[in-house]
């Protein structure tokens, strides 16, 4: 498996760099800078302290914690967010608390996690007929019968 190479920045003493909780995991964590109580229904971007150069062909998509959002409502605004390999600013990850309770985030706490994939370049074709497939124009649900 090749490794791809990924400069960060630190913007922030506060600031950690991403890692995985268990070998083999999917997802990076992302870690909050900042202390905020996050009211009901508030959105706030909260600063990871970190810039990062994603390399040409590949972008970084940023997901929810399960554990946020199944036990406390809390979620990215847009999941999942995407960074572009040309982006060099900081991190920050928009995070919206769906319950009816404060929520505080804590310095150091995981908000996000962030996975590198591979963005290759695609090129559209106009067709008047796509090739039959099984699930051919079968929608949502439809794996469920």
């Amino acid at each position: 498996m090749k490794i791809i190479d990924i400069k960060i920045k630190v913007l922030d003493n506060k600031a950690l760099i991403p890692a995985r909780q268990h070998k083999g995991d999917a997802g990076y964590d992302l870690h909050s800078i900042v202390e905020h109580t996050l009211y009901p229904h508030e959105i706030y971007k909260v600063k990871t302290g970190i810039a990062m150069e994603i390399p040409p062909n590949f972008a970084g998509l940023v997901l929810p914690r399960s554990g946020l959002s199944s036990k406390f409502g809390i979620t990215l605004i847009n999941s999942p967010g995407l960074i572009d390999s040309g982006y060099r600013g900081e991190l920050l990850v928009p995070l919206v608390n769906h319950s009816e309770k404060e929520y505080t985030i804590k310095i150091g706490e995981r908000v996000a996690q962030l996975i590198i994939v591979n963005s290759s370049n695609v090129e559209f074709i106009l067709s008047e007929n796509l090739d039959i497939s099984e699930r051919d124009e079968q929608g949502f649900g439809s794996t469920d019968e």
